[in-house]
């Protein structure tokens, strides 16, 4: 029954979105490759030995491991769910040098999130790093349909919150006291592309990836927010 009260925008003929596939993404810079403990654990093993102070995993719910054998079981665990949907992020260089995610995936309403971002520092900083999260949203706005994607972070994660600026998220407020992580508070910061914002977002990435914006050093020439303009 009609009524004065206001409403959101229709939707008509929205159906669910399909869950995301285990299958392999190509890069320039990187591929992604559903997480296979047995072909990755080694090279994951080994960038992470990389990060000798621990300061990768800070701020997720696990880590560091005690050995390659807890690494190696704790791999296995989460290779055999659908969500979180966990990829390595192959390099040439390197192989395997990090681990992401989709995760809290809702295809009823379209909305999925990035995560559990285990950047090793052979990764760190490189813009395999960024092609890497850039493949995570092409599949999800264009290949799949999702109308938004979702971004969290401890608030203290200083260096999450400034990725996901720079990659184009905006910042929708603090959940405070929103859970526990390693016997701390965390208060969790949430960040979204919505799809209306994500074209315009992906044009500035392909710009950023593209062969003529880095030098025979392999640095860029123009910014990520640059090319967004």
């Amino acid at each position: 029954m009609p009524t004065d009260q206001p409403t959101g925008v229709p939707l008509p003929g929205w159906t669910p979105r399909p869950r995301p596939p285990r299958t392999a993404a190509e890069g320039r810079f990187c591929r992604l490759e559903p997480l296979d403990p047995a072909r990755h654990g080694p090279a994951l093993s080994a960038a992470n030995a990389t990060d000798t102070a621990g300061r990768m995993w800070t701020y997720l719910g696990y880590g560091p491991f005690a050995d390659d054998g807890a690494y190696t079981a704790w791999l296995e665990a989460q290779a055999a769910l659908d969500d979180p949907l966990f990829h390595a992020i192959v390099t040439p260089e390197h192989g395997a040098a990090g681990l992401a995610s989709y995760l809290r995936i809702e295809p009823a309403v379209g909305v999925i999130e990035i995560g559990h971002l285990a950047f090793s520092p052979r990764l760190q900083r490189t813009p395999a790093a960024t092609e890497a999260l850039f493949l995570l949203l092409r599949r999800a706005f264009d290949e799949l349909g999702y109308r938004r994607v979702e971004w969290k972070c401890d608030s203290l994660n200083a260096p999450s919150a400034r990725a996901a600026a720079r990659l184009g998220f905006t910042y929708e407020g603090l959940f405070r006291q929103a859970t526990i992580t390693k016997g701390r508070n965390r208060d969790t910061a949430w960040y979204s592309i919505i799809d209306g914002e994500w074209p315009a977002i992906r044009a500035g990435f392909e710009a950023w990836l593209a062969p003529d914006n880095f030098d025979g050093t392999g640095a860029q020439r123009r910014s990520l927010q640059e090319m967004r303009g």
